[in-house]
């Protein structure tokens, strides 16, 4: 059988560039691994995008989901026996019936909604965006102000529908699926206690939290991310 491949998946408010430093360093130690892009416009299309790579790929994958990527891997992985592993970068991991807007409200101490900014669009739904003279603060905070700059810059939007849209499915795929969870203590968009009550619910193979880290963990602390990938990929 041929080495899993490790596919990395973004969130809102981001786009694949978020995991550059996180490739850089798998592919030192020789693994495989291919970011792709998540559209943000409803779960079911969004998993149905990704379902549709992992097919093409022809091999087995362990996926890996930043925040909203939570929710897409969770779906994707539902029934497809080439996902080997779920590694989840401050990212959500719901039960059937849950959403990413449900989930961030389960514990106190997000700021998100108050920083987001709205579009209308012609299908009725509407866009989401966070201002960009906020972005650092709410969402990179322990990056380097010119490259959260570039990240505000840069931020894809995701619909309200995709942030209300619930896990579809029997059963979640972290519950038959081995998972390792990472997350920051200073994340202003999924509180920490919100990540540790998630990885505590799906019996995570490796619970770590990076003190002083924000929502944008994968940037901003690119080696402890991509060492838990590595335990991860090490035990499939």
């Amino acid at each position: 059988m041929a080495e899993p491949l490790i596919v990395l998946v973004h969130g809102a408010f981001a786009e694949s560039a978020a995991w550059n430093g996180v490739i850089e360093r798998l592919t030192r130690y020789g693994l495989p691994v291919l970011a792709v892009a998540n559209p943000l416009r409803s779960l079911a299309g969004d998993a149905g995008h990704l379902r549709d790579a992992i097919a093409g790929l022809a091999r087995p994958v362990m996926l890996v989901g930043h925040s909203y990527g939570g929710m897409v891997i969770t779906q994707a992985a539902t029934g497809n026996p080439a996902v080997k592993a779920l590694v989840y970068v401050a990212g959500f991991a719901p039960e059937p019936g849950e959403s990413a807007a449900r989930l961030s409200l389960t514990f106190p101490g997000s700021t998100l909604a108050s920083t987001l900014t709205s579009t209308p669009l012609a299908d009725g739904s509407t866009d989401r965006s966070i201002e960009p003279a906020r972005f650092a603060h709410q969402f990179a905070a322990d990056v380097n102000p010119d490259a959260a700059a570039l990240m505000a810059a840069t931020q894809r939007p995701i619909t309200d529908r995709a942030l209300g849209d619930a896990l579809d499915a029997p059963i979640a795929a972290w519950r038959t699926i081995p998972n390792w969870f990472v997350w920051g203590s200073a994340d202003r968009n999924i509180p920490a206690s919100a990540s540790r009550y998630m990885a505590q619910r799906a019996r995570a193979r490796e619970l770590r939290e990076i003190d002083g880290a924000s929502h944008a963990v994968a940037v901003s602390q690119p080696g402890p991310v991509c060492e838990v990938i590595r335990e991860a990929a090490a035990h499939i």
